[in-house]
């Protein structure tokens, strides 16, 4: 069966996060179309979304702006998969720490924007990922960190803080995986039932 992926185009690293998941979804034997979101209408039509980084403040005026919102609740209400990455998770998360930021409800964490320091202060580190056989080169730009967590399972931590949790169909990351080659991240959120 063809799968339609969906990610939320508003910033972020849009085609990198395509790519990842035509190279995940290739891994598989899948075939996949990836369409861009900026609008309301396509969300629906997806089989699993992507919500990439950028500003979290901007990314979450638009897509209550846009009607997307609600469309991305009723996705994961219907158990469909997103990955949230970077600022994608500040939006997807129940607190994001900052009163600006309206958010999905989706995960069940507080958020601390910029946690881990200014763009200078980015970093790569080798993460241990539950689900992951071997450590994941994770690259931290202005990078949130999960200060609290609810119901979600916590995947990863890096300096004693999560940085990866899951809650139901739902995976978010403090950190960018579609910077670099390594596709197991988002095999892990879109493919869970196949890794079995």
């Amino acid at each position: 069966m063809s799968l339609t992926a969906g990610v939320v185009a508003v910033q972020g690293d849009v085609s990198e996060h395509a790519d990842a998941i035509r190279r995940a979804a290739d891994a598989r034997g899948r075939d996949v179309t990836v369409v861009e979101i900026r609008q309301s209408g396509v969300v629906p039509d997806c089989d699993l979304l992507s919500l990439p980084g950028g500003e979290s403040t901007t990314i979450s005026r638009l897509l209550h702006s846009e009607g997307i919102a609600p469309e991305i609740r009723d996705h994961v209400a219907d158990g469909k998969p997103v990955l949230a990455t970077c600022a994608g998770l500040i939006v997807a998360a129940t607190d994001a720490g900052d009163e600006r930021v309206e958010t999905l409800d989706l995960v069940d964490a507080t958020v601390e924007r910029n946690a881990f320091g200014r763009q200078k202060d980015s970093f790569e580190a080798p993460l241990a990922v539950d689900g992951l056989d071997d450590p994941f080169p994770a690259v931290f730009i202005r990078a949130p960190r999960i200060a609290d967590v609810g119901e979600a399972d916590v995947l990863a931590s890096w300096d004693d803080h999560p940085v990866a949790v899951r809650d139901g169909p739902v995976v978010g990351l403090s950190f960018h995986p579609e910077l670099t080659d390594d596709d197991r991240l988002h095999d892990l959120a879109f493919f869970p039932d196949e890794r079995k």
